[in-house]
């Protein structure tokens, strides 16, 4: 269990600020020489309008030198002094935004950060915990000889900022946003490994092995989580590799902290779902439609799982087919004291992706350890492969 800190505890005073009116070079500068996590903008008057992060400026592929903050900066959720540890990490998943802003009688007084979070949470019983409970499992990989476009692709694509870099079946790296901001998009850098020094080259042509951080920074699947977090903070990394006899058996990053820390607020057992949007908004009828498929998944799995979260997280593309339908990217991750597992799928429309990504994980937990053996369960997985299940 977790003990509720809250926020006036935890939060770091002080403020890094830009004006709406800068250009996003101006953040990156800032980014480089300050290296603050979040940037509070201002407008002509001086008052709090927003927020901007490096990795926004980073996936916008707006150009830095004309493009203005106040095209890219977003209003994130603002944290009370009395907001709880729970509170904060949710409010942190549903945003996308991992740097709050604390307001106290509308002044700003600081940034709580998914960095204060996860410190305060470690530092208690649950700290004990081993990492293989909250770690991302079968995580995706990409090859060392892939490009950085390859790497960009996959980032926007499934939403995530890591990825492990494999070569002959090993893992011998990891690439993060912050390697593809700091070695390709500052203005400074430039390429030297079989070109001439200061020669520019197209840089996302790339192999993913040029930029990757390397040797690979592990940790045993048995490690607990407070090690885990002691380990990110000394070699200032937000994703680490997990392994087991050497064998990449998962990946640890900060979100796979923040959702458990989201969840232990709730006293009841009970199977709850939580929502993360970018670049979209979902009507009533489309979250009353996706309720009531959760329910129907929540009435199958309560008696199985007990207590969970579905953590859904979907984005568009902004790309429409001739209907107006929106192309749309649903990434699920299942939370359960039995284990995480995830599922995703890309397609038109919110419903009927979200329904075939539910369908998806619906089959991963049929065919998982944790019900396999269980002939309730067996049965409904083999009706769903269209196979007879008499004999069970």
């Amino acid at each position: 269990m977790i003990a509720q800190s809250v926020a006036k505890d935890i939060y770091s005073k002080g403020v890094n600020t830009v004006n709406e009116n800068d250009t996003l070079s101006r953040c990156l500068e800032f980014f480089k020489t300050e290296t603050p996590q979040v940037l509070a903008v201002v407008d002509v008057k001086g008052n709090y309008v927003g927020v901007i992060t490096r990795r926004w400026i980073l996936r916008s592929k707006l150009d830095p030198v004309v493009t203005k903050v106040k095209n890219l900066m977003q209003s994130a959720p603002k944290v009370s002094p009395d907001y709880m540890l729970s509170r904060i990490a949710k409010l942190m998943i549903e945003s996308g935004i991992r740097q709050l802003p604390v307001f106290e009688n509308e002044v700003l007084l600081g940034f709580v950060t998914d960095d204060d979070v996860i410190r305060t949470a470690v530092s208690q019983e649950w700290g004990k915990s081993k990492v293989s409970s909250v770690m991302t499992r079968a995580p995706y990989t990409i090859d060392a000889n892939r490009s950085v476009g390859a790497v960009m692709n996959l980032f926007r694509e499934q939403g995530f900022s890591h990825v492990p870099v494999m070569d002959a079946g090993k893992v011998i790296g990891i690439i993060s946003i912050r390697d593809i901001l700091e070695r390709i998009f500052q203005p400074n850098e430039r390429q030297t490994t079989g070109d001439r020094t200061g020669e520019k080259v197209e840089t996302f042509s790339v192999p993913a092995r040029s930029i990757m951080n390397s040797p690979i920074i592990a940790v045993d699947a048995d490690t607990n989580l407070r090690d885990v977090e002691k380990k990110m903070q000394k070699y200032n990394v937000s994703c680490l590799a997990v392994t087991l006899s050497d064998k990449l058996v998962g990946i640890i990053t900060k979100l796979d902290f923040l959702e458990p820390i989201s969840q232990s607020e709730i006293t009841i057992p009970q199977l709850s779902i939580q929502f993360s949007l970018k670049n979209t908004r979902i009507t009533k009828d489309q979250q009353a439609f996706m309720m009531d498929e959760f329910d129907a998944f929540t009435r199958k799995y309560q008696e199985a799982f007990n207590l969970g979260t579905l953590f859904v997280y979907i984005k568009t593309s902004g790309t429409t087919n001739t209907r107006e339908t929106p192309f749309v990217h649903c990434r699920l991750q299942f939370r359960t004291t039995k284990g995480t597992f995830v599922s995703s799928c890309e397609s038109w429309g919110i419903e009927a992706t979200f329904r075939t990504a539910l369908d998806r994980m619906d089959r991963r937990l049929l065919r998982s350890k944790e019900l396999s053996y269980n002939p309730r369960y067996a049965k409904d997985y083999l009706h769903k492969m269209g196979l007879p299940g008499e004999d069970l």
